[in-house]
């Protein structure tokens, strides 16, 4: 552990001398970074508010210019007893590092912008999987076209949908996940309706090898309102496993998603129902997420509470003619937390967080997790959807409990460090069914971008 945390602390990029930061400020940096909108920089004089500004707007011409930037993480993640004593190996302690520049080309109404990726592990035992080292390849690479009241765009691009609970980057895992396929958005009054037809990207262990999968689709439409989404995706997989079954499924997901804020307080509300067929068998499938918090602007710390309450279905009885696991299809990577074992299925959850700003850049939060199977006839599974540990004959729900403290520092608009510790306890369905030693994990973080 020691080795990994001091491999990273050396690649961090500590200031000379401090700064004061300019009165300019930036649009939001995003994950996908095709959703950043700089043309305000068209402007020479904006431009010379930050030495960013010769990056983000270069002219190129009449009514033509380019946006760069680029993204540069180190991080280091060490576990004490990987899957509660279960893994391959695990006390692994290993170092990711991840370098993800871009170039956004606009003439007129039309658009490119290709981001390559170069992800490399050190460290990784007992081999790297393809989260954590592709090398270099191709994450997006797409052509756009504004036809009025419809954008197209049509190549690789990352997809980030809501809150993430069914497709979503994979941001936090060293490889993010990318799609191939064709997007339209257009606005009808104030919704903006997103049609989507899309295959996922394999990544793949050498240099350039990353292809479309021949197994999974994606299809599906998601209209964002002011404060509700309502959606449809379509899924099919020709080598899908449940119950130590391999075969095809499709799978259709409904949602609906409520969300925004009142004042202090603020809420998210999303609930999906899943059906299709699998096997011979009718999938009938559920979840249901709610989150409710409170900021406190006039106390210390300017604390904010939030309270997360999952369930998500899992299968009642094999063999009966109807799948109940939920299939979470493309969420993002760290799901309940920084260390995230187990995924969203057959899962009901519980999470208390409290966070608050301590000044000077540094945020901080605690956060518990409690974990219960919903269902007694299936088992535990990880984010991607992998049964990790089967219900055998074992009757208890509970599955553990999990407590993490996170801390982050905005050293500079581009420059971020955070660090995370994480335990997690196993439960009596875990003691009786396998290994069921404490998880515990420290995760270390560097992240430059602009």
């Amino acid at each position: 552990m020691r080795k990994a945390i001091l491999s990273c602390l050396a690649l961090l990029p500590w200031p000379v001398h401090a700064q004061q930061r300019e009165a300019w400020q930036a649009p939001t940096l995003s994950i996908t970074r095709y959703e950043e909108d700089w043309s305000d920089l068209a402007d020479a004089e904006k431009r010379a508010h930050h030495w960013t500004g010769s990056f983000k707007y270069i002219p190129l011409g009449n009514d033509a210019w380019l946006s760069t930037g680029i993204e540069l993480r180190a991080r280091s993640e060490s576990y004490d007893n990987n899957l509660w004593g279960g893994a391959e190996a695990p006390d692994d302690s290993y170092l990711w590092l991840r370098a993800m520049p871009y170039a956004d080309l606009h003439a007129g109404k039309m658009r490119a912008f290709v981001q390559p990726i170069a992800t490399y592990a050190v460290g990784v035992e007992p081999s790297s999987s393809p989260i954590d080292q592709s090398r270099i390849d191709l994450l997006q690479g797409f052509i756009e076209a504004d036809l009025g009241p419809v954008t197209l765009r049509a190549g690789r691009q990352m997809l980030s949908l809501g809150t993430e609970r069914l497709i979503g980057t994979r941001y936090g895992p060293n490889v993010p996940l990318a799609f191939d396929g064709v997007r339209a958005d257009m606005a009808v009054g104030k919704a903006r309706i997103s049609l989507l037809a899309m295959k996922p990207v394999q990544p793949g262990p050498g240099d350039f090898d990353d292809a479309t999968s021949h197994d999974r689709t994606l299809w599906g439409t998601y209209a964002a309102l002011p404060e509700l989404d309502l959606y449809y995706l379509g899924y099919r997989n020709r080598a899908a496993t449940f119950g130590g079954l391999e075969g095809r499924e499709v799978r259709h997901s409904i949602g609906l998603r409520s969300y925004g804020l009142r004042g202090a307080w603020h809420w998210n509300v999303e609930g999906v129902v899943q059906f299709g067929h699998y096997q011979g068998q009718r999938i009938a499938a559920w979840t249901m997420g709610m989150e409710f918090g409170r900021r406190f602007p006039t106390l210390p710390l300017v604390p904010d509470a939030t309270l997360r309450f999952n369930v998500v279905s899992g299968d009642r009885k094999a063999g009966d003619g109807k799948l109940g696991t939920f299939n979470p299809l493309f969420p993002k990577g760290k799901y309940f937390g920084e260390l995230s074992p187990i995924g969203p299925s057959n899962i009901i959850s519980l999470n208390p967080r409290i966070s608050g700003d301590l000044g000077g850049g540094v945020t901080a939060s605690l956060a518990a997790m409690a974990y219960w199977r919903a269902s007694r006839g299936d088992g535990v599974y990880d984010i991607p959807g992998h049964l990790i540990r089967a219900a055998g004959d074992s009757r208890p729900r509970f599955i553990g409990k999990q407590a993490e403290a996170t801390m982050a520092w905005q050293a500079t608009a581009e420059w971020e460090l955070s660090a995370s510790l994480s335990a997690f306890a196993p439960g009596a369905f875990l003691r009786q069914t396998g290994p069921a030693k404490t998880l515990a994990m420290l995760g270390l973080e560097s992240n430059f971008r602009f």
